[in-house]
C-alpha cells in the first residue's frame, strides 16, 4: 500500500510539473508572438528620418546663426576608441540585443530594490537614442511606452552601425551635443582623431556631465575615464597594458582660443532650452519637426559685455562666481546672460536657478509703496540703533552698515543713497509688513515670502531673473514685462511653430516710478553724503550717463541693480559654499556692473525720463528732506507729487510718521 501511495503521489507531481512547463510553454510562445508582433508592426511603419530629428539652429536678435547641434559625422569619421569606449561603458551587449538588455534590466531591477535606491539603470544605447528624440525627459509611463516605441522602430529600420552612429552624434557632453562638436570642445581635434586616452575621457562625460567633464571636476573625470577603461578591458577592446599606458598621458585639453567661443554662451543656450521646453505649442517629438530653427534675444553686444567685465575683474583663482544679466525693460527681450564665469567648469546656472538673498536691492519696492501711501521723498525717520519689540517679547535689532548712523531725522531720499537700514524698518513696520510682500508680488517676484521685519533687508531669496524682471517695471515706467529668450521657433522647413506674443501689464503708477529713479540715480551723487557716502559712488567715475541705481550687500552676497529706459542689468557675486564675501568682491561687482552697462550701450545717447506733468522738482538740503534757503550748504532737486513738496513753512517734525503701535 505504501509502495502505490508514493507512486501516486510521484504521478500528481508529475502531472502538476508537466502542467507548469505545458502552461508557461503557452505563455512564453504567446509572448513570444506578442513580441514578433510588436516587431513586424514596427517594420510596417514608416521608417523614422532621424538624421535630422534633434537638429538645433539658434539664431541671434539679428538672425545670425549662432550655434547648432548638427554637425553630424559617419561612424567612419569617428575614432574606434571612442566608439568601443561608449559601448563599454554605455551597453555591452549593444550588437547582440534587439533594444532592450533584459538580463541588464533585471540585474538593475535587483539591486535598485536591495539597496533602496536608484544606483543602476539599464538603458541601451538604442533606448538612449529614443529619449534624444523628445525635447524633455519627463518620466511618466506614457513617455516610457514611447520611448519603448521607438527604441523598437529604430532597431528595426536601422542596422546597429547606423543607430550607434546616430547617438553619438546627438549625445549631450555637457552642453555640447554631438562627437565631433565635443572633441573640438575639449581637444581641439575632430572626432577621428581622439587617442584612447581621450577617447575614454570623453566616452565618460554624457553618464553626468557637471560632475565629469574635466573643465568641472578633473579629478572625478580621471576617476570615471579609469572606470571607462576597465570596461574596455573587461569587454577585451584594450589589454591591461594599453589601459596603464591610457592612464598615464597627459591630456591637452582645448583653451577658450581654441573653442572661439564665448565662456558663457551656453548658460544662455541653456536657458534657451529650458524655455523652449515650456512652449506648448512645439510638437514635444522632434521627429514631428525634423529639427528646429531657434530665433533668440541673443545679442552679442551684451554677451561680451558681460564676459569681458568678468575677465577683467574676476581672478582666474579665484572661487567667486558671477551672474549677470542684461535685458530690454520695454519688452522682457533677455540680451545676455551668464550663469557662472565659465561653463566649461559649472553648468549650474546661478542667473535662473540661484536663489540668493537680495539685501537691500528690495528697497525701492518699499520706498515705491511708501510713496503711494502719502510719504514724500522729504519724509523723515530718525537714524540710529533701534531695537524693535513685537509680540511675544520678540525683538529686532537691525544694524547699519559699519554701525554708523545718523543720530538724527533722515530723509527718505537720502536713506535710500546710503541704505540706511533703519529707515527701511520703520517705514516697513509704519506700512504693515504685508504691504511689502504685496508690492513685490505686482512686480513680478514670485519667490516665497514672508511678512516679517527683516524682508525689508532683502533677508528673503529671490533669483537674478525675478529681480531683473521686477526692476524691469521702474525703468519702463510701470509695466511688468515678461522675460523671454525665444522670438520665434521654426521647423526644419521655415513653418512658424511659435512666435512671442508680448505680455505687457502697467502694475505702477508712471509718476511715482519717475520719482524712484530720480531717487536711485543720487545712489552716486555726492551731495548726498552724511555719516556714510551714497552707495553708488565709488562707481560714478565709470558712469557716462544717469542710471538709477541700487546696490545689496549680505554677508554672503553682493548685488547691483540699475538701469534707464534703453537696458536692464543686473549682476550677483557669491560664493557656491556660502562663505562670507570679502570687500575686494563687492568692489569688483560693482565695477563689472558698470563696465557691462556702459560697455552694452556704446555710444547711445543718455536715454531718462521725462518728469510727468503733476510731479514738480523743489531744492531741498538733501539729508534733512527741509526746503532749501540761502543758509543750506548743500542743496539737491527733489521731485514730489504735486501739492506735497515741502513749503516756506515746511515743519521737519511733520514729515516724520508717528511709528503704530504694535
Amino acid at each position: 500500500m505504501a509502495t502505490k501511495e508514493k507512486i501516486k503521489k510521484e504521478d500528481k507531481k508529475f502531472r502538476k510539473t508537466k502542467k507548469f512547463f505545458s502552461i508557461s510553454f503557452i505563455c512564453l510562445a504567446f509572448l513570444g508572438l506578442i513580441y514578433a508582433g510588436i516587431y513586424i508592426y514596427a517594420w510596417l511603419n514608416p521608417k523614422l528620418a532621424i538624421n535630422s530629428a534633434n537638429s538645433y539652429h539658434f539664431y541671434d536678435i539679428n538672425n545670425n546663426l549662432i550655434a547648432g547641434t548638427d554637425e553630424w559625422i559617419s561612424l567612419d569619421n569617428i575614432s574606434p576608441h571612442l566608439i568601443n569606449a561608449t559601448i563599454s561603458i554605455e551597453d555591452r551587449h549593444f550588437f547582440k540585443h534587439q533594444g532592450f538588455d533584459f538580463p541588464r534590466i533585471v540585474k538593475s531591477m535587483m539591486t535598485n530594490i536591495e539597496s533602496g535606491e536608484r544606483l543602476e539603470g539599464a538603458s541601451t544605447i538604442s533606448q538612449q537614442y529614443a529619449r534624444n528624440l523628445f525635447l524633455d525627459f519627463d518620466k511618466t509611463w506614457e513617455r516610457k511606452l514611447h520611448e519603448a516605441w521607438l527604441t523598437i522602430r529604430l532597431e528595426v529600420h536601422y542596422d546597429k552601425d547606423e543607430i550607434l552612429e546616430g547617438y553619438l552624434n546627438t549625445i549631450n557632453y555637457g552642453g555640447v551635443f554631438g562627437v565631433e562638436n565635443a572633441a573640438k570642445f575639449y581637444f581641439n581635434k575632430s572626432a577621428s582623431a581622439l587617442t584612447l586616452a581621450e577617447a575614454s575621457m570623453l566616452a565618460g562625460i554624457p553618464n553626468n556631465p557637471s560632475l565629469f567633464s574635466p573643465f568641472s571636476n578633473l579629478i572625478l573625470a580621471e576617476n570615471r575615464q579609469r572606470t571607462v577603461l576597465e570596461a574596455m578591458v573587461r569587454n577585451r577592446f584594450i589589454t591591461e597594458s594599453e589601459m596603464e599606458s591610457a592612464l598615464k598621458v597627459d591630456l591637452v585639453f582645448a583653451t577658450k582660443e581654441d573653442r572661439q567661443i564665448l565662456n558663457t554662451l551656453m548658460y544662455y543656450q541653456d536657458a534657451v532650452m529650458e524655455e523652449l521646453r515650456q512652449i506648448r505649442n512645439i510638437p514635444n517629438s522632434l521627429l514631428q519637426v525634423g529639427g528646429l530653427k531657434i530665433f533668440t534675444n541673443f545679442d552679442l553686444n551684451a554677451q561680451e559685455a558681460i564676459e569681458n567685465a568678468m575677465e577683467t575683474y574676476v581672478d582666474e583663482d579665484s572661487e567667486i562666481q558671477v551672474a549677470s544679466i542684461v535685458m530690454e525693460p520695454t519688452t522682457g527681450r533677455i540680451l545676455g546672460l551668464a550663469g557662472g564665469l565659465d561653463y566649461s567648469k559649472s553648468q549650474f546656472n546661478r542667473a535662473l536657478s540661484g536663489y540668493r538673498s537680495v539685501g537691500s536691492t528690495l528697497k525701492p519696492f518699499l520706498y515705491y509703496a511708501a510713496l503711494e501711501n502719502g510719504f514724500t521723498t522729504s519724509s523723515a525717520f530718525i537714524s540710529r540703533p533701534t531695537t524693535f519689540v513685537f509680540s511675544g517679547d520678540q525683538t529686532y535689532s537691525p544694524r547699519n552698515f559699519n554701525n554708523n548712523y545718523l543720530n538724527d531725522a533722515i530723509s527718505m531720499n537720502a536713506a535710500l543713497a546710503v541704505s540706511d537700514n533703519i529707515f527701511a524698518v520703520k517705514t516697513h513696520l509704519f506700512l504693515g509688513e504685508d504691504t511689502l510682500v504685496q508690492m513685490l508680488r505686482r512686480v513680478g517676484i514670485t519667490a516665497p515670502l514672508d511678512n516679517i521685519p527683516s524682508l525689508a533687508l532683502g533677508s528673503k531669496s529671490i533669483s537674478l531673473l525675478e529681480m531683473v524682471a521686477a526692476y524691469a517695471t521702474l525703468a519702463n515706467e510701470g509695466y511688468r514685462v515678461r522675460p523671454h529668450f525665444i522670438r520665434r521657433i521654426e521647423d526644419i522647413h521655415g513653418n512658424i511653430l511659435y512666435e512671442y506674443n508680448p505680455v505687457k501689464e502697467a502694475v505702477l503708477n508712471r509718476s511715482i516710478t519717475f520719482i524712484i529713479n530720480e531717487m536711485l540715480a543720487n545712489t552716486a551723487d555726492p551731495n548726498f553724503r552724511s555719516y556714510a557716502y551714497p552707495t553708488a559712488f565709488g562707481m560714478a567715475h565709470k558712469m557716462t550717463r544717469k542710471y538709477a541705481v541700487k546696490t545689496g550687500t549680505t554677508e554672503f552676497d553682493h548685488l547691483v541693480f540699475g538701469h534707464n529706459k534703453d537696458v536692464v542689468v543686473g549682476i550677483w557675486s557669491g560664493y557656491d559654499d556660502n562663505r562670507e564675501i570679502l570687500s575686494i568682491d563687492t568692489h569688483n561687482n560693482r565695477m563689472m556692473w558698470a563696465e557691462i552697462i556702459e560697455n552694452f550701450l556704446g555710444t547711445r545717447e543718455n536715454n531718462w525720463y521725462t518728469m510727468p506733468n503733476n510731479v514738480v522738482g523743489v531744492l531741498v538740503e538733501p539729508v534733512s528732506g527741509k526746503l532749501a534757503n540761502s543758509r543750506s550748504e548743500r542743496t539737491v532737486l527733489s521731485y514730489f507729487i504735486r501739492g506735497t513738496e515741502p513749503s516756506r513753512n515746511f515743519n521737519l517734525d511733520d514729515a516724520i510718521p508717528t511709528i503704530r503701535p504694535e
